[in-house]
């Protein structure tokens, strides 16, 4: 159980520095859970009670001898029929044979209480470092925040557009994408709290863990081309990932770092596609393809 523990602390730590996109491929509190399951299924395992084999001679078998609804083992050491009877009459005399069985001593419950220790300390500080998100901020903070991704989005759409954080997380969980929902051609897009926090840490903090950071502004570009009209998913995210280059560079990223996160997301298009097609980007989506936005330069995207 040590080691169950000591990799539940490495993966908390990694999921804080989102080390490896751990915060995007794993739910925090799938961890927990599985860790609390271990923690009772040993604690309460290890307290089943296991009969206590009986000692027998040196050389002797046990036999077992049946007697209409009850069974006996008897030591066995090549006794007559006359003396295994007398064997059996002793044995129906004796104390039932669950009484015989002593329980192992009970494990004691600090263990369990170490375990759920760990665990419960271990919340604390995810909660404290990054589960509070995008509730842990004022209204006020939230008005201007998503000021700010309106007014991002509307330079990629070309007009006045809306996005807005759905803190009811009923209006993007109900479709397919599950990090944001806009209508095509309209001026209202969605984005979850989750990535409405990672950008607010860009544009107002200085910065959140890089593979979020690079989600969020791929999803506000992502769903700014779908107000601006377009409707294929596969295209939508290649447009996303261009203009997500310059989108990042407004929201506080240098140009370098602006680069590598785009590249980043479309070098996972390919994993995060396997499970919808739908959002793979075609072939055309390369430099000097059919879909780059600026066929004049050589850096893509």
């Amino acid at each position: 159980m040590v080691w169950i523990r000591l990799g539940l602390v490495a993966f908390v730590l990694a999921w804080l520095f989102d080390i490896a996109g751990a915060r995007f491929y794993v739910p925090i509190w799938a961890a927990f859970l599985v860790a609390l399951g271990l923690e009772l299924h040993y604690f309460f395992g290890a307290r089943r009670v296991r009969p206590r084999v009986r000692e027998r001679a040196e050389g002797e078998e046990l036999l077992l001898v049946r007697d209409g609804d009850d069974e006996f083992w008897i030591p066995y050491s090549g006794e007559s029929p006359e003396e295994i009877e007398a064997l059996v009459e002793a044995a129906r005399e004796e104390p039932d044979v669950d009484e015989a069985f002593e329980p192992p001593p009970r494990r004691p419950v600090r263990p369990l209480l170490v375990g759920l220790g760990v665990i419960a300390v271990l919340a604390t500080v995810v909660w404290i470092a990054g589960g509070r998100g995008w509730d842990g901020l004022d209204d006020d903070q939230k008005a201007e925040a998503t000021a700010r991704f309106s007014a991002e989005a509307s330079r990629i759409v070309g007009r006045p557009v809306e996005i807005r954080c759905d803190e009811s997380r009923r209006i993007v969980g109900a479709v397919q994408h599950s990090d944001g929902v806009a209508e095509v051609g309209g001026d209202l897009a969605y984005l979850t709290p989750d990535r409405c926090h990672d950008l607010y840490r860009q544009a107002f903090e200085g910065g959140g863990p890089f593979s979020q950071t690079a989600r969020a502004v791929a999803v506000l570009a992502h769903e700014a081309w779908h107000l601006r009209g377009e409707r294929d998913e596969g295209r939508t995210e290649c447009f996303a990932l261009q203009s997500g280059v310059e989108l990042a560079r407004r929201l506080g990223a240098s140009d370098d770092t602006a680069r590598r996160m785009m590249r980043q997301q479309l070098a996972e298009n390919a994993l995060r596609a396997r499970g919808d097609q739908e959002y793979l980007v075609p072939p055309e989506c390369r430099d000097g393809g059919e879909l780059d936005l600026d066929p004049g330069s050589s850096r893509f995207p």
